[in-house]
């Protein structure tokens, strides 16, 4: 068996519907200076590689991996960005470690959704220019269209979807980093049959997880990433099977096979639920249909923190990695997907020793 690895330390920052007192910047250097503090190190000198989840178009800014350096304590040194959800970042910070190429390496991601003044027309740019983005349809129809198809496919109800996103909310009262917890308000509709209801809705914020080679854990207790995975379904609406999430299963099966578990392992998930659909199509793909609806997202998900972009993934990772260390549990799953209308998504299975 390899050399395990480990997550030494995390850190965050923000977590509120907006945060303009703070740039991005600021955001980053908070929740890096809680991470490194968490792993007991300095960057300067202990940490070897750093990896960062963003997109360009998010951002504003072209080539976005030239501004992340400075407030990371990554000046000089080996830096990437990934333009993906953050637990592609992982996956890549993990290749750097078993490589050797690496035996520490920061992650981070970011979201400062509140400065981006039109996301509709961001997620234009995700559809195929030819085909689908003349028709002028929202790339957020594509959820409507796609939980209809889901629903009908497997026999849940609209129901059963407000009650992931009430439950995902009441579960999030007991976290600190939760905006939404006590959303009040008509439940309007977005695309039949989604509502506002069973959507996460934007926030800012930022999340640095530090990997390191089990031999730099220095024998503390540790939450090892045990196996990881990711895939990607059809890139085009047209050929997709829209009842599954088929590349979360793909990435579920690598994930569990270099982990050596299975669903009947895993003691609690935190998954996407970018929409209370997505969630539960989500557990189908994990084959934790059946898991306890209290072990799932009891941070309360996206839908109870809040949506943060590149983030969702490392924001899932921080929920799993907190559990595991308070004692709920020995295995968890962390389950990402970049939203409409991708169809990327990532698993990792964590565990601690006890």
């Amino acid at each position: 068996m390899s050399p395990r690895i480990g997550v030494t330390g995390v850190g965050w920052s923000g977590f509120t519907p907006t945060t303009a007192g703070r740039s991005y910047k600021e955001l980053m250097f908070e929740a890096a200076s809680a991470a490194y503090l968490d792993a007991g190190l300095d960057p300067r000198t202990d940490v070897d590689s750093f990896v960062c989840a963003s997109e360009d178009l998010e951002e504003g800014t072209s080539i976005f991996d030239e501004y992340v350096p400075d407030q990371l304590g990554a000046v000089q040194r080996p830096v990437q960005t990934v333009a993906s959800d953050g637990l592609f970042a992982v996956a890549t910070a993990l290749m750097l470690i078993r490589s050797g190429a690496a035996n520490v390496v920061a992650v981070e991601a970011h979201s400062k959704a509140s400065d981006i003044l039109t996301p509709g027309r961001v997620d234009a740019f995700a559809l195929d220019p030819v085909l689908n983005r003349p028709l002028g349809v929202p790339a957020l129809a594509l959820a409507g269209l796609e939980m209809r198809r889901y629903l009908h496919a497997s026999g849940r109800t609209v129901e059963q979807c407000a009650d992931v996103a009430t439950r995902n909310r009441d579960q999030a009262r007991s976290n600190r980093r939760a905006s939404f917890a006590d959303v009040d308000g008509d439940d309007a509709p977005l695309f039949d049959p989604l509502t506002t209801h069973q959507a996460a809705r934007s926030a800012d914020g930022c999340v640095v997880i530090v990997l390191a080679s089990e031999d730099r854990t220095d024998g503390r207790p540790t939450v090892w990433m045990d196996g990881i995975g990711w895939s990607q379904d059809a890139p085009s609406v047209e050929s997709r099977d829209w009842s599954r999430a088929v590349a979360a299963e793909r990435a579920a099966a690598t994930a569990f096979a270099q982990a050596d578990v299975g669903p009947a392992d895993i003691d609690t998930a935190e998954v996407d639920d970018t929409f209370a659909y997505k969630q539960l199509q989500h557990l189908d793909a994990l084959g934790l249909a059946e898991l306890d609806p209290a072990s799932v997202n009891r941070s309360g998900g996206a839908i109870g923190e809040g949506y943060l972009h590149e983030a969702n993934g490392l924001a899932r990772t921080l929920a799993a990695v907190e559990q595991l260390r308070a004692g709920d549990g020995r295995a968890a799953v962390v389950q990402s997907w970049r939203g409409v209308p991708s169809t990327s998504a990532a698993v990792a299975v964590l565990r601690m020793d006890r």
